[in-house]
C-alpha cells in the first residue's frame, strides 16, 4: 500500500461517528474513484469510507454501501465487516440481521477481530451463548480488548461456559491491562468484593483510580465511596467530594446525591443546604429514589428550600411508588401527620406496612403503634408486639422500649 493510501486509511480509522470532517489532507478524488473502479478492494474501502464521512465528497450511506459490497464481494475482510455492520443497523440498506451475520462471519473468519467480537456479540444477543464465546474467544486471544471483556463477562455471568470468576477476573485484567477504562474498573470492582481475586480495598482503589483518571464517571464515583468510607486509602471527605464531582458533573446519579449529601453534612465541602437541594434535584430528576427520598426531607424539613409539605409528598411519592423503603415510610408519616394531605390513618398504615415488609424497623414500630392505638386498623394489642418485636430485632431502640412496656403489661 503506496504511502497516500496509509494516510488516508490512518485517518479515516482515527475518525468517531460525528466528528468534522476535514478536506486538506485528502489525496486527489479523481485518483480514488479510478482505483477503486479499477477494482482495488483496498481503495474501494476507502472511497467507501468516505462516502460515509463526507470526506471529500458528499455524505451517502447508499454510495458507502455500494463501495464496501464491491470490495467485499472481492473478499476483503475490513469491507465485509464495514457491510455487516451497514446490514445490522440499517444504515444505506434496510436493516437485515442475517445478511449482517453472514458478512460478519466472513470476515471473521478471515481473523478480522473486530468481526469476530461483533458476531460473538450479535450471538449473545440471540442467546447463543456456546457461539458467542466461541468467537470472543478467537478474538480475545488475538488481543482485541472488546473481545477480552466480553469474554471475561460470559466467564462471570456463566453464560456459554461454566462461571468461573477466576477466568474472568483474568480476561478483564486483560484488557485492563491495555488501558481500557471499563475493564479496569470492572477488575476494581472484583477486588473490592473478592470475586475471582483475593480481596483488596488497595488493588481495588488502584484500579478505580486507573478508569477514574480516564473519566469513567462510574469509577470516579466508586472512588469518592472508597476516599468517603476510607476503604484502601485514609478517609478523606475532601478527597470523596473532588471524586463525587467529577462524576456529578457527567450526570451520574450516585455521585450526584452523595455529593448532596457531603454539602448537607459540611463534611469535605463548606455546609451548604442549597448546593445540597441543587445536587439530589439533578439526581431526583433522573428518577434516582435515593435522591428523591432526600429532595422531600429537605422540602419537608425547610432545608436548602422554602418548607413545602406538598412538594415533599410529591417527592416522597415518587420514591416510594419505586419500592424504596424509606420513602414508603415518609410517605406513611406524611399521611400519618397530615402534612401536605388530609390526615389519613389507613392510608398511612399501607405506606408503613409497604416499608415494614421490607424491614424498615421505624415503620414496623410505627405499625406496632396503629395496632395499640387502634389508629386506622382495629385495636391488636397482639400484632402491635408482634411489630414492635420486629423492630427491635433490627436495633430500632424505641420497637424494644415499646415491646418491653407491653410485655410488662402483660398482653
Amino acid at each position: 500500500m503506496n504511502t497516500w493510501l496509509k494516510k488516508m486509511m490512518v485517518a479515516l480509522l482515527a475518525l468517531g461517528i460525528g466528528q468534522a470532517a476535514w478536506a486538506d489532507d485528502v489525496p486527489n478524488l479523481k485518483k480514488i474513484v479510478q482505483r477503486a473502479e479499477a477494482g482495488e478492494a483496498d481503495v474501494q474501502v476507502i472511497l467507501g469510507s468516505m462516502y460515509l464521512r463526507g470526506i471529500g465528497v458528499r455524505q451517502s450511506d447508499q454510495e458507502a454501501v455500494r463501495w464496501y459490497r464491491k470490495a467485499a464481494e472481492q473478499g476483503q475482510a475490513e469491507a465485509q465487516y464495514n457491510l455487516c455492520m451497514m446490514y445490522y443497523v440499517g444504515q444505506g440498506v434496510n436493516q437485515d440481521h442475517e445478511q449482517a451475520m453472514e458478512w460478519c462471519r466472513s470476515s471473521a473468519d478471515k481473523g478480522y477481530l473486530s468481526a469476530q467480537n461483533n458476531l460473538g456479540m450479535m450471538y449473545r444477543v440471540l442467546e447463543n451463548h456456546v457461539e458467542a464465546t466461541k468467537w470472543f474467544q478467537k478474538a480475545a486471544e488475538k488481543g482485541s480488548v472488546n473481545a477480552q471483556k466480553n469474554l471475561g463477562s460470559m466467564y462471570e455471568q456463566g453464560q456459554g461456559v461454566r462461571q468461573n470468576y477466576e477466568e474472568a477476573a483474568r480476561w478483564y485484567r486483560k484488557a485492563a491491562e491495555q488501558g481500557d477504562a471499563a475493564a479496569q474498573f470492572i477488575l476494581g470492582v472484583m477486588y473490592a468484593n473478592g470475586r475471582g481475586v483475593r480481596q483488596s480495598y488497595q488493588e481495588a482503589e488502584r484500579w478505580y483510580r486507573k478508569a477514574a483518571e480516564q473519566g469513567l464517571a462510574t469509577a470516579q464515583y466508586h472512588l469518592g465511596v472508597m476516599y468517603a468510607n476510607g476503604r484502601g486509602v485514609r478517609q478523606n471527605y475532601e478527597e470523596a467530594a473532588q471524586w463525587y464531582r467529577k462524576a456529578a458533573e457527567q450526570g451520574d446519579v450516585d455521585a450526584q446525591n452523595n455529593l448532596g449529601a457531603l454539602y448537607d453534612e459540611g463534611q469535605g465541602v463548606r455546609q451548604d443546604s442549597a448546593e445540597a437541594v441543587r445536587w439530589y434535584r439533578k439526581a431526583a430528576e433522573q428518577g434516582y429514589v435515593v435522591a428523591q427520598n432526600n429532595l422531600g426531607v429537605a422540602y419537608s424539613e425547610g432545608h436548602g428550600v422554602r418548607q413545602d409539605y406538598p412538594e415533599a409528598l410529591r417527592w416522597y411519592r415518587k420514591a416510594a411508588e419505586q419500592g424504596f423503603a424509606a420513602a414508603q415510610h415518609n410517605l406513611g408519616e406524611m399521611y400519618y401527620e397530615g402534612k401536605g394531605v388530609h390526615q389519613n390513618y389507613t392510608e398511612a398504615l399501607q405506606w408503613y406496612l409497604k416499608a415494614a415488609e421490607q424491614g424498615f424497623s421505624p415503620a414496623q414500630d410505627r405499625l406496632g403503634e396503629m395496632y395499640e392505638e387502634g389508629q386506622g386498623v382495629s385495636k391488636n394489642r397482639k400484632v402491635a408486639k408482634e411489630w414492635y418485636k420486629k423492630a427491635c430485632d433490627n436495633g430500632f431502640q424505641d420497637g424494644c422500649n415499646d415491646y418491653r412496656k407491653l410485655n410488662n403489661e402483660g398482653h
